[in-house]
């Protein structure tokens, strides 16, 4: 069973930065690509940022482009979520994931979770 890990979430101001972490145990599918989803309360999951794990490939949410930047280090099975010029509406939940990219940049998750870290955006 395939675990995967996160750390790094808090709380920041507005503006500030974060560094998210996710290792997983072992890589699910060669196929699949390493993703961050965010859930805040009371709305649903949303995609974040996806990476493939030799890092030829990205995609992010139009919400955070710009500002957080997804990249893996394929060594040691860990996908980092760079987040700057983070706002209040950045709050949630971010949950690692796996799952598939498809050509037209839309992704689908498989059933690979870790448990989340919180990141908290408020002064």
């Amino acid at each position: 069973q395939v675990q995967l890990a996160e750390s790094g979430g808090g709380t920041v101001p507005p503006g500030g930065s974060l560094r998210l972490s996710c290792t997983a145990s072992e890589r699910p599918n060669s196929r699949y690509v390493m993703a961050w989803q965010r859930r805040a309360p009371g709305k649903a999951m949303e995609f974040v940022a996806a990476v493939a794990w030799d890092g030829s490939r990205t995609h992010y949410a139009d919400t955070v482009k710009g500002r957080f930047t997804i990249s893996a280090d394929s060594d040691k099975n860990t996908v980092f979520l760079q987040m700057t010029s983070l706002k209040p509406e950045d709050t949630a939940v971010y949950k690692c994931n796996a799952g598939v990219l498809s050509d037209s940049n839309t992704y689908y998750p498989r059933d690979y979770w870790g448990q989340g870290t919180q990141v908290t955006v408020s002064s």
